[in-house]
């Protein structure tokens, strides 16, 4: 189906006149749509197209959507801020759906357009940082007494590390490709640190941890920061929204913006943990959650880094090892110098763990 075809199916305010693709995204296929009311004036949508080759689940990935952004829309409309732009909102089809469904299973959705604002994909500036930070913190503070289990989870053990570990092992033992070899130093780095694996996941079997509604791809490029104010307005992209762990949302920010280089450096040299950026961040979350967090859940916010970092890292040194089959590349050897980079961050993160924790303390003091 074409754009037009799937728009015409759409409750958009007035008739579709234009669409070009939108964006830098790398799964959906997503346009933003212009149209034009009787009046003559015009308002925009986002049109976007889900594979159903990398969500394997649409209909439960779609009803998380909905039932969060619902949840948060309300929220938001009782504390008097406004729900059209502090929240995506769904377009209904003209038959009452969230969706329109293709032959090959893919799906289509519409968004209203969020204007005049504007999302970074680096930290430009420190206070861009905070925002983002502020508006992960805010979307848990929004969803604390929102029922996580009642989500679907649509990409099974995403983060659940211990899997992750059993795979990455299956991997080396497979040596599909043969690179082991050139591997062993960044594979003994892993099984090195085989003790940390389970430390998350066990805490959250055991009741230390509470179950949240998490984001799980928690980057600043999915924040809308206002043009007027500069203030972190809205979360968007919520493909990955569902059952998970609120340190783990804290940690992928941290591994992605904290991080002196970038993510796939070679130059290891140049990879280290800012400590400025990090409590600047923590900052930002934890004035954003406004108190919703456990006392364990603030304790484990550096652990909660360190972890993604070290599963972001083994995920990427795992798909190495079978041939470059989930992650995209860019020339070869591309997934083992993101192992590395990451491998390096949580190096310097365990040299600078109990900073880490005292910035922690001291950020919670000031709250």
């Amino acid at each position: 189906m074409t754009p037009e075809e799937v728009g015409r199916q759409f409750r958009f305010d007035g008739t579709m006149e234009e669409h070009d693709r939108y964006g830098n995204g790398h799964i959906n296929d997503t346009y933003l749509v212009v149209c034009r009311k009787e009046d003559g004036s015009t308002l925009r949508y986002i049109l976007q197209r889900v594979h159903r080759s990398i969500f394997k689940d649409p209909d439960g990935l779609m009803e998380n959507i909905r039932k969060v952004t619902s949840y948060l829309s309300e929220k938001i409309r009782q504390a008097g801020g406004d729900p059209m732009r502090e929240t995506m909102n769904l377009i209904p089809t003209l038959s009452g759906g969230n969706f329109i469904r293709e032959e090959s299973g893919d799906i289509w959705r519409a968004y209203t357009f969020i204007e005049n604002a504007t999302c970074f994909d680096q930290v430009e500036k420190p206070e861009d940082f905070y925002q983002s930070a502020y508006a992960f913190g805010k979307f848990q503070n929004l969803l604390a007494d929102f029922d996580a289990s009642s989500l679907t989870e649509t990409i099974v053990d995403f983060h659940n590390t211990p899997v992750r570990f059993q795979n990455f092992k299956a991997a080396v033992e497979a040596d599909a490709v043969g690179r082991v070899k050139e591997a062993e130093e960044e594979i003994r780095f892993c099984m090195d640190r085989e003790q940390d694996m389970g430390v998350c996941i066990n805490m959250f079997k055991n009741g230390e941890l509470p179950l949240r509604v998490t984001h799980n791809d928690t980057k600043l490029n999915n924040v809308m920061i206002d043009n007027a104010t500069g203030k972190g307005l809205c979360v968007i992209d919520l493909d990955t929204v569902m059952p998970g762990l609120s340190i783990n949302d804290f940690g992928d920010s941290i591994r992605f913006g904290a991080n002196t280089a970038a993510e796939d450096e070679t130059d290891l040299s140049k990879v280290s943990l800012s400590l400025s950026l990090f409590e600047t961040y923590a900052k930002g979350f934890l004035e954003g959650c406004g108190g919703k967090l456990t006392e364990q859940e603030l304790r484990m916010l550096p652990m909660g880094a360190k972890m993604m970092t070290l599963e972001c890292g083994m995920r990427f040194l795992t798909d190495h090892l079978e041939g470059d089959v989930y992650f995209k590349i860019h020339r070869p050897g591309h997934n083992l110098d993101r192992a590395r980079c990451q491998f390096a961050l949580v190096a310097d993160m365990e040299k600078k763990m109990d900073e880490m924790n005292r910035i922690i303390e001291r950020v919670i003091m000031t709250a």
